[in-house]
């Protein structure tokens, strides 16, 4: 498969998923709206997309003008049924894309090492399901998002929903599986969005980033798995 990876800066790229995507035979384009240029190929030829974070939000149009035309692209990938997964600011942009709503969290950011659990629908999941039914999450985010029309809700945490899969071919996550020790450290010291509670993070994130690792490889790895089994189906 050719994989692309539509990433909104650099504090948030592909990270742990890279290797992922490529140890599994894939080819890997990283490109972003924010460059202005073109990808390495036509962006309706690609077989799969991920799509990440970012420190805009995903209303803020005004200030960053591409998520319009970011959301309108996303919206043909859910047309065309492409095999896409979201991350973070990602699942809230198909969010929007599939017509629902994105807006703050009204009990303020999720930032830090907090558990997730699955739905009954995500545990059967073909992705979600391949990760444990419980299981301890980074997040980092302002934002939450309205379950869209037609989506099943595959996870929870206290704070909102977590994830969710529309139709066959799209899935979004709030959390961060594909994120790094060398990234998370870069966080913790972004005076733009400071941790609530920085020591905190530096003590947990060693205690916990090998297990959340071996699990976000095993969510990129299922989500490949998925999306080879749709374009199969549509061959």
């Amino acid at each position: 498969m050719h994989v692309l990876s539509v990433i909104h800066g650099n504090e948030a790229r592909t990270e742990l998923f890279a290797p992922v995507v490529q140890d599994a035979g894939h080819l890997l384009d990283e490109w972003s709206f924010v460059w202005g240029t073109p990808p390495a190929r036509p962006l309706d030829s690609y077989d799969a997309v991920l799509v990440f974070g970012g420190a805009m939000h995903a209303d803020q149009d005004v200030h960053h003008p591409w998520l319009t035309e970011e959301t309108m692209w996303l919206q043909q990938l859910l047309d065309r049924h492409t095999p896409v997964l979201g991350v973070c600011l990602g699942v809230q942009l198909l969010a929007r894309a599939a017509g629902s709503w994105v807006g703050p969290l009204p009990d303020g950011p999720e930032i830090g090492w907090y558990g997730v659990e699955l739905t009954d629908d995500g545990a059967a999941d073909p992705v979600l399901g391949a990760l444990p039914r419980s299981f301890e999450t980074l997040q980092w985010h302002h934002y939450t998002y309205g379950l869209p029309a037609g989506a099943v809700e595959l996870a929870l945490s206290k704070a909102c929903t977590q994830a969710f899969r529309l139709g066959d071919a799209c899935w979004g996550v709030q959390f961060h599986p594909e994120v790094t020790r060398t990234q998370i450290d870069g966080w913790i010291v972004d005076t733009e969005d400071p941790p609530p509670d920085a020591e905190l993070m530096r003590m947990e994130t060693p205690q916990k980033i090998d297990r959340w690792n071996e699990l976000g490889r095993t969510l990129c790895r299922a989500f490949l798995d998925a999306a080879e089994r749709v374009l199969a189906r549509a061959a």
